[in-house]
């Protein structure tokens, strides 16, 4: 039962006016919640958390993780039409957890994480036709765990992350045509490990993360065209922003970019969406399921899941889709 029933209720017993029962209700509707989750197919695997993936077409595609007790290496598909998974064949590197993925015309990339000993910087490619892998060149700086990587214009980035040692902040672009990476000029923000992304309009937004105790709340945009960082207003800008966490999810949905979930001093729910063209953030319904932070994200820019990851020490499987301008609905 949603909070704003309660009083209400209390009202009821006491009799109150229904005059004043109907002015209130009118209130709430006016404060309707704004963002609807609908559950989806409970993943098949075993629950798990710090999984990696990339979205092609209508399938979202994941692997690896942690279950609690072990490190893993399969990898597993989405079908969002069909609302259906399927296992696909296994990650053929060190089975691992907080690794990257990314996408390249229609190609998927996992790479680098840690395997409960080291941090990997290791890569492979994915053909989804012919559900294959291959070994690519690794990471050439340092390996590292808790990175972010995102492919856009025929190209893959990686950077930030965790060496063991130090949180980084520097960034790197693989080609695939060459199997070749190349460090950037540096990025201008701050050093993170557990950060986030999403992609609007062929730009990439990068936020959030931690780095020494701290939760970041810098906010940057990335041009593919001139490969260089902007910095935009901080995320918790305003005094009743709560935006700034770790181990967050991003995703992109019809012009407008999302961070939710994460860990902000404790695992959190909360939602917020971003508005590129006035650099403001709303908040939405917080995510329906437990909170969570370390969780998956798939989006084909028009439809948005979120699913898995961890609460403390209980592992999930659940799956939901946002719809962001519906009205929220706790019965479905």
């Amino acid at each position: 039962m949603r909070q704003f029933l309660y009083p209400l209720k209390f009202m009821l017993a006491l009799g109150l006016p229904l005059l004043l029962l109907t002015a209130c209700s009118n209130d709430d509707d006016e404060d309707e919640e704004i963002g609807n989750w609908v559950d989806r197919s409970v993943f098949d695997g075993s629950p798990r958390s710090s999984v990696s993936g990339f979205t092609i077409g209508n399938i979202g595609f994941m692997g690896v993780g942690y279950d609690g007790d072990d490190y893993l290496n399969s990898f597993w598909a989405y079908d969002m039409d069909g609302n259906f998974w399927s296992q696909k064949a296994d990650f053929p590197g060190t089975a691992r957890n907080a690794a990257v993925g990314f996408e390249i015309n229609g190609t998927g990339y996992i790479g680098s994480g840690y395997d409960g000993v080291d941090e990997l910087g290791d890569f492979y490619s994915y053909d989804p036709d012919s559900n294959s892998w291959t070994g690519i060149a690794p990471f050439p700086s340092t390996p590292r765990r808790s990175a972010i990587a995102f492919g856009i214009n025929g190209y893959g980035y990686f950077g930030t992350g965790f060496d063991g040692d130090n949180d980084r902040k520097d960034f790197w672009k693989y080609d695939p045509s060459t199997d070749s990476w190349t460090e950037l000029v540096g990025f201008g923000g701050d050093k993170r490990r557990a950060a986030t992304t999403f992609t609007i309009d062929s730009k990439v937004y990068l936020g959030t993360g931690i780095s020494n105790g701290s939760y970041l709340e810098d906010f940057w945009v990335f041009d593919p065209a001139t490969e260089t960082w902007t910095s935009l207003l901080d995320l918790d800008e305003e005094d009743d922003y709560a935006i700034a966490r770790s181990g967050a999810v991003g995703f992109s949905v019809n012009g407008y970019g999302y961070i939710a979930c994460g860990e902000r001093t404790g695992s959190t729910g909360s939602v917020w969406q971003y508005d590129p063209s006035t650099d403001t953030w709303d908040s939405k319904t917080a995510f329906e399921g437990a909170t969570r932070q370390d969780a998956i994200a798939f989006s084909n820019s028009s439809k948005a899941f979120v699913g898995l990851g961890r609460t403390g020490s209980l592992y999930l499987d659940d799956l939901d889709e946002f719809y962001p301008f519906q009205e929220y609905d706790e019965e479905d």
